[in-house]
């Protein structure tokens, strides 16, 4: 249970915290549009993307050969290797989000914990699983400090967020000191890691929704990811495409959503096709296709 259901000075406490992180909190410049950024030292970055989506841009520290597709479907840009003012901003905002206080420190697995948005600590590291669910508004954010007294591994397996009351998954960050790995895991927020990111799951039943930066190599395995809009640390989710054609203007790329054994689907080599082959446009949908 929350502490602010519990005590009403834990509660006082963590709102006031709270309202100092959201005045004081670090932007990301120009790191915040990326989806997914190795920023890693002397060009050292690396991403590579297997059998799975990212709905934002790329970035890596290493050069053009550093990003590896396979399967992957990238809406967005893929810069490699980003700018020196892109690792920079990165880097300040990790440093800066590794002093801010913590209001309440936490230990097990979360696993059917309820918290209200403010600063959460591990001491050392985190092994997460079952559902931990957020709960504030659209302007509230939660940041997760992983290892602030030792070093320590942000781990997942089979680990859930819930965003309620209307919070916003990119208002979520994880500060973690080491290493991020994240395993059939519908996870929100923002990872700033010290070390390697790597999520697996099994696309697209296992999405990711927020940023996965680090400062080492970062590996995505059947992961549908989808990125926050660029601007700042927090904000909004990129706009979710529909996958048809014909529904009307989206604002995005719908990505490669034919479900053929030859197409590029990232999810399934299943002999199905869509509506996307053959026909013509049509309302709703497009009309006369499934064409081989």
């Amino acid at each position: 249970m929350n502490s602010c259901q519990k005590y009403f000075s834990a509660c006082v406490l963590a709102l006031l915290t709270q309202a100092a992180f959201a005045q004081s909190a670090p932007e990301l410049g120009s790191a915040s549009s990326f989806a997914v950024l190795s920023a890693a030292p002397d060009h050292g970055g690396a991403v590579t993307c297997t059998r799975s989506s990212i709905d934002g841009d790329v970035g890596s520290s290493g050069f053009e050969a550093s990003v590896t597709q396979t399967n992957c479907t990238i809406t967005g840009a893929v810069i490699a290797p980003v700018s020196a003012n892109v690792v920079k901003d990165f880097n300040d905002a990790y440093d800066a989000l590794a002093s801010i206080s913590c209001n309440e420190t936490l230990t097990g697995t979360l696993a059917g914990v309820t918290l209200s948005p403010g600063v959460y600590c591990f001491d050392a590291a985190a092994t997460l699983t079952g559902l931990l669910t957020l709960n504030g508004g659209s302007n509230d954010s939660w940041l997760f400090k992983i290892g602030t007294l030792a070093p320590g591994a942000l781990t997942g397996t089979n680990f859930s967020v819930a965003m309620e009351g209307g919070g916003e998954a990119c208002n979520v960050t994880w500060w973690v000191d080491a290493a991020a790995t994240m395993t059939d895991s519908d996870f929100k927020g923002t990872i700033l890691a010290g070390a390697a990111i790597t999520m697996t799951g099994t696309a697209p039943g296992t999405p990711a929704e927020g940023r996965a930066l680090a400062k080492a190599a970062v590996t995505l395995t059947d992961v549908a990811f989808l990125g926050c809009e660029a601007g700042g640390r927090g904000g909004k989710s990129q706009s979710k495409c529909n996958q048809g054609v014909g529904n009307g203007p989206e604002g995005c790329d719908p990505g490669n959503s034919n479900q053929d054994g030859h197409s590029s689907n990232p999810f399934t080599g299943s002999p199905r096709t869509n509506d996307e082959l053959g026909g013509t446009p049509g309302d709703p949908g497009r009309m006369g296709g499934n064409t081989q």
